[in-house]
């Protein structure tokens, strides 16, 4: 499937690290390094614009490496991304440890999934049918 994509950014597009890699790296797009606090939160730029085709939809997840390491992740994860948007990419940071963390031009902060979607329609009913799960959630079905 073809993307079409508009890059305003000062890197090469998005690419997968690996030949099995669901997601693409997005990299910050900034001419100077971003300093994030702890508890602290931003947009950071990408300089990319993309069109989807309908029934698609890109998420914007966190990088592993970056949670783990740095406590850095993306605030509304996953952020989506309408079909219909042609904005730019901005990822919503957040810093969850207890140090300043700082970002270059460059870095790798998140990643990008494109997923294919459904649209539904709502059938109004009095009752839903049952389960062996019922309402149990949050747990119930067990912890192992």
């Amino acid at each position: 499937m073809k993307v079409r994509i508009v890059n305003k950014s000062q890197f090469e597009l998005p690419q997968y690290a690996t030949a099995q890699a669901a997601g693409l790296d997005l990299k910050v797009n900034t001419d100077a390094p971003i300093t994030l606090k702890p508890l602290e939160r931003c947009f950071v730029p990408t300089g990319l614009f993309i069109e989807l085709p309908d029934g698609y939809e890109a998420q914007v997840r966190p990088r592993s490496g970056l949670a783990a390491k740095m406590g850095i992740t993306v605030l509304n994860s996953p952020g989506t991304i309408d079909p219909d948007y042609r904005g730019e990419i901005k990822v919503i940071l957040v810093n969850l440890s207890n140090e300043e963390v700082v970002l270059n031009p460059g870095e790798r902060v998140a990643q990008l999934i494109i997923a294919k979607f459904e649209r539904i329609e709502w059938e109004g009913v009095s009752e839903l049918s049952e389960s062996d799960r019922g309402a149990g959630g949050f747990g119930s079905t067990g912890t192992k």
